[in-house]
């Protein structure tokens, strides 16, 4: 693994500097201007602990808060369902986890992002609030918004980080990229955190792939520090538990990555075991790679990886607590209850397991007719579950027993996302491939977003 390259790093409290390293975001203000968009630059934005699990009301999250354990304690879901409304979202012939909707902290209205590089916001009752058609046409959006009071901070693959307005979906700022620059981001693909009064998201870059940890001040989407150790396509979403002071990441390369936090020095790194091939710098390992985001419970991070094993770690020191192997691939990001001590996961093999979150002992395990790839769902008493079968699916979360599973159109792979007794979430696009000289791929139906409200 290469040495580290740091970019400039102090303690909370005394002044960061400026100077960044060559993997730059270009500063927002003068990107807007450049790219003539509309909106104002400086965002009043409020100082809290991020996410409505974290215990504000100013602030939604991706996996519902900072330690992102995809946990709704106060929502139940209804003993049965059907579609109430759906639109199309996702059009791209990508099999990453499509882009999770994120509502509004007062859940009047839900965001979803588009693999398109389109960003919707629609009312609970299905009724379009705007539609903002971004610069990231090529593969989109695929990390999730973060809501901080009015505005929706979200990565796309076009490198390019932006803000909106939710109320009018205007674009206040977007990072700009430096032009036929390969030093700059290739992509954003994770989901960024807010806290403090500062945004963390990872970022990609082009071969040999590797990518970097960014602070980012959201009222101008100035970058104030960064990271570049990470090698490996970098996907994850950062996880910030503020118990143990710890932000963390995985990337393609089988290494979970750590952070003191709020100091932000590097604390450890932790290496997924795999026979994988390795490449550039000795670290990207192809059968290791860890495509979730770390779910931070009680002092542990919880996530899997594709050697076919999902770990815990001890946050103090990056140490294997226990593994616990399913055979397959898992890319999914997991789901914890706090209150139960449960870690729930997903795995290419087709099953949604229950795991003891101390010991790693297996509760149960259900089949659900395919792989699962994106975020899993907890909550009071079910567990969501997207599917490759192209169902999603509601479990007992104290059983595994099926309590209903809804037919779509695409593979889910985003995830479930309750607010108020209503379910939101999304799917892949519907693709044929043809065989003469070459592969064609042909698109016979989009992708869509959903909501689904209780049966009368």
């Amino acid at each position: 693994m290469r040495s580290p390259n740091r970019d400039t790093v102090s303690e909370r409290g005394c002044e960061r500097s400026a100077g960044l390293s060559r993997r730059r975001l270009l500063g927002a203000s003068a990107g807007a201007a450049a790219a003539g968009l509309a909106g104002c630059v400086g965002v009043d934005l409020p100082t809290t602990l991020g996410g409505r699990l974290d215990g504000t009301e100013d602030v939604s999250l991706f996996q519902n808060g900072l330690r992102r354990l995809g946990y709704y304690p106060d929502e139940t879901v209804p003993e049965s369902v059907s579609v109430n409304w759906s639109f199309p979202i996702n059009a791209a012939d990508h099999t990453a986890a499509k882009s999770s909707p994120v509502p509004t902290p007062d859940g009047e209205t839900i965001v979803f992002g588009g693999d398109t590089g389109k960003v919707c916001a629609y009312a609970p009752s299905g009724d379009l609030r705007w539609a903002t058609q971004t610069d990231a046409t090529e593969k989109g959006f695929h990390g999730s918004a973060a809501i901080v009071g009015d505005i929706a901070f979200i990565g796309g693959y076009d490198g390019d980080l932006y803000a909106l307005d939710t109320e009018s979906g205007d674009i206040v700022w977007r990072t700009r990229s430096e032009d036929g620059d390969l030093d700059g981001p290739l992509a954003i693909g994770s989901s960024p955190a807010y806290h403090d009064g500062s945004l963390y998201l990872i970022s990609e870059y082009a071969p040999p792939s590797s990518g970097a940890l960014w602070e980012i001040d959201p009222e101008t989407g100035d970058p104030t520090w960064s990271d570049d150790r990470i090698w490996g396509q970098a996907h994850p979403s950062p996880t910030i538990d503020l118990e143990t002071g710890r932000i963390l990441a995985g990337s393609n390369d089988g290494v979970v990555y750590c952070w003191e936090y709020p100091s932000l020095e590097f604390a450890w790194s932790f290496r997924a075991d795999a026979d994988g091939e390795e490449q550039a710098g000795g670290a990207f390992r192809k059968g290791a790679q860890i495509k979730g985001t770390v779910a931070a419970h009680d002092g542990y991070g919880y996530v899997g990886s594709w050697d076919g094993n999902f770990y815990c770690l001890d946050l103090e020191d990056g140490t294997e607590e226990w593994s616990f192997e399913t055979g397959k691939v898992i890319m999914s990001n997991p789901a914890v209850d706090t209150d139960a001590d449960v870690v729930y996961m997903g795995s290419d093999d087709d099953y949604v397991y229950a795991l003891d979150a101390k010991s790693g002992e297996e509760l149960w395990s259900t089949d659900v007719g395919g792989r699962v790839i994106g975020a899993l769902t907890v909550t009071a008493e079910t567990v969501l579950a997207g599917s490759y079968d192209s169902h999603l699916y509601a479990l007992d979360k104290e059983t595994g027993d099926q309590r209903w599973r809804v037919q779509n159109r695409g593979r889910v792979t985003s995830a479930a996302v309750p607010v108020d007794g209503r379910i939101y979430y999304a799917e892949r696009a519907v693709f044929s491939n043809y065989y003469d000289d070459e592969k064609e791929t042909i698109l016979e139906e989009p992708g869509h977003g959903y909501c689904l409200v209780g049966d009368e």
